[in-house]
């Protein structure tokens, strides 16, 4: 990283006293929160203090403190890169907090589940599913498999997506069962083990598990504060990124939503870099004001096809209808129609046929998802100033989470001592790559404003007993 790189992610850093100390606890903050990655070379000392517009001394009394820490490594005429400090736990030390319904949820009816950000399906589903019923017996008297979905949906996606400003066929659609399976697919068609694959940090943890499988170098880039475009750009050139994912919408964990200067940015960086692109769409229609204008969907900037969009029906409609689509040229959605037959040779035709009635019905779900959401996201919100006020966040303008900064790095323990106080939550560092984010927890406000309350009072105890808890005994060195 450069020098007026570093410098401008570390704006006003110099207007503090002691500059050293603050210049240290702001490199430090970078790395915690990931926007800073990990084996991320530092400046040298006199270009950063250029940058700075402060002395070499300055950086380097910082850049020793950092050392002392554990935060930067150096060696003799190879310079300095960040690190994390290396942690030594007992074996009595609690493990790190699951994501999702990954472990059984406990009997008890007041138990509290934020780990999971699906709502329950909207008030038209009985009616889509009996629309549904009364089509299926057109399509009981064939064999039932049709590897790339069913006609009338893909016609019905790709005319969504004709609608946002990008021209779609139905052959360039291939329905799939679930998002998690169509990136599972792309993962498989698109990266060898070993390729370089960027990815966002936070970002969503499935994913990240899809892509250990398949064997390849993650490289994270930091969006906690949006994106970096430039920071993105040099990973990709400097790393041989062959594949992207993103998402730019509403984005799984920060909510943040990437604007269209950005969009088209990003675009550019991964077209020079020659690297396919997957666009997570899963979260695009949940806009808690389903009048605001939306921003133009990422493949709108595409000029060669290497930009792949992915969505779902799960987070919209339900997530009990495991049906996803991937967007696509017409020559790739035939591979991946090929390339599904050794998972699955089609997806369930009653799911297809309703989700195609709900799409059908699309607008009046999206103004329903907007109200719930936009009337729980609210009463978390007032729930966590009351009870946590030390606890940092930003109001989103869609998705289905806030994206909270606790203010200590204690977001595992919080996580265990919530679940034994009734409340699950996600902490920070299952959506990042290599252990950073530990101050930072997922509240997904899918549920009830009374059940989110009573999920913060609990919250609020956990929080407690987090940072009173002694710190874990080391092993003894053998």
């Amino acid at each position: 990283m450069s020098g007026t790189h570093l410098a401008r992610l570390l704006d006003g850093v110099s207007r503090e006293r002691p500059v050293y100390a603050a210049l240290a606890r702001s490199v430090r903050a970078l790395v915690l929160d990931g926007r800073l990655a990990l084996r991320t070379r530092l400046p040298a000392e006199r270009d950063l203090a250029t940058a700075l517009g402060v002395s070499r001394t300055t950086v380097t009394a910082a850049y020793d403190r950092l050392r002392d820490e554990g935060y930067v490594e150096s060696r003799q005429g190879a310079g300095s890169w960040t690190a994390l400090p290396p942690v030594r736990m007992s074996s009595a030390e609690p493990q790190p907090a699951t994501f999702g319904r990954t472990r059984a949820t406990p009997d008890d009816p007041s138990f509290i589940d934020l780990g999971c950000a699906t709502p329950g399906a909207p008030a038209s589903f009985d009616e889509a599913v009996a629309a549904a019923v009364a089509e299926l017996p057109r399509y009981s008297a064939g064999p039932g498999y049709e590897p790339a979905g069913l006609e009338s949906l893909r016609q019905i996606v790709a005319d969504g997506y004709a609608a946002r400003g990008v021209p779609t066929r139905p052959d360039q659609i291939v329905v799939t069962s679930g998002a998690q399976q169509a990136f599972t697919l792309l993962t498989h068609l698109l990266a060898q083990p070993g390729d370089a694959v960027l990815v966002e940090r936070p970002t969503y943890p499935h994913a990240l598990g899809a892509l250990r499988r398949r064997g390849v170098r993650l490289v994270p880039v930091g969006v906690n504060e949006g994106w970096d475009v430039e920071q993105a750009a040099g990973a990709m050139r400097q790393a041989a990124v062959r594949m992207a994912y993103l998402i730019p919408d509403f984005q799984n964990p920060t909510g943040r939503l990437m604007p269209a200067a950005e969009r088209a940015a990003l675009a550019d960086a991964t077209r020079h870099a020659d690297t396919f692109t997957i666009i997570d769409e899963t979260f695009a229609d949940l806009a808690h004001d389903p009048d605001a204008p939306r921003e133009p969907p990422f493949a709108a900037y595409d000029t060669g096809g290497r930009v792949i969009t992915i969505g779902s029906a799960s987070k919209l409609l339900w997530g009990g209808l495991r049906i996803g689509w991937i967007r696509t040229t017409a020559p790739l959605a035939r591979r991946l129609t090929l390339a599904r037959e050794p998972f699955d040779m089609a997806s369930p035709v009653l799911d297809q046929l309703i989700v195609r009635e709900l799409l059908l019905r699309v607008d009046e779900v999206r103004t329903e998802r907007a109200q719930s959401l936009r009337r729980n996201r609210d009463a978390l919100a007032a729930a966590l100033r009351e009870r946590l006020p030390g606890w940092e966040f930003r109001l989103p303008e869609g998705g289905m989470s806030l994206w909270a900064r606790i203010g200590a790095p204690v977001a595992t323990p919080l996580a265990e001592a919530a679940e034994r106080l009734g409340v699950r939550v996600v902490a920070g560092p299952v959506f990042g790559v290599d252990g950073v984010l530990e101050d930072y927890v997922r509240l997904p406000y899918v549920l009830p404003p009374a059940t989110l309350r009573a999920a913060v009072d609990r919250l609020a105890l956990a929080s407690q007993q987090a940072e009173t808890a002694p710190p874990p005994r080391p092993l003894p060195t053998v």
